[in-house]
């Protein structure tokens, strides 16, 4: 029952998220933003709080609306799709590759940071590597 009233609570988040201005943000490769990701299904990563927010690094951007992110998480794990890439919120954060997905830049919010780019260029080449 309360999955149930997460999702209808996203559901009513993301209508919002969805009328607002196609705009778009002005945002870059190498950037991590905070993004609306919703309530979303089993082992997926979720957003939290009241606007299911979470960290994302934006790998590559397609034009103004479009672009490809990796979710963050503090958690660390013994595998090959957790990579470390330091301090963000001053919290030691992980991107979690496994997880990569397509948005509409619609959902995102407010930029944290820009990584550098010798980091980012291995998880580039590691995300090749695992894929």
């Amino acid at each position: 029952m309360e999955e149930e009233i997460l999702f209808d609570k996203w559901n009513e988040q993301k209508k919002f998220i969805n009328k607002a201005s196609n705009q778009g943000h002005f945002y870059r490769e190498k950037e991590i933003w905070w993004c609306n990701l919703g309530k979303n299904i089993g082992s997926e990563q979720d957003g939290k709080g009241d606007n299911y927010e979470r960290p994302v690094m934006v790998i590559k951007s397609f034009n103004l609306f479009v672009c490809l992110i990796i979710p963050l998480t503090t958690s660390k794990k013994p595998n090959p799709f957790h990579f470390k890439i330091g301090i963000v919120n001053e919290r030691e954060s992980y991107v979690i590759i496994s997880q990569i997905r397509l948005i509409d830049t619609k959902r995102l919010t407010n930029r944290i940071c820009i990584i550098e780019n010798k980091l980012f260029g291995l998880i580039r080449k590691t995300i090749r590597e695992l894929f």
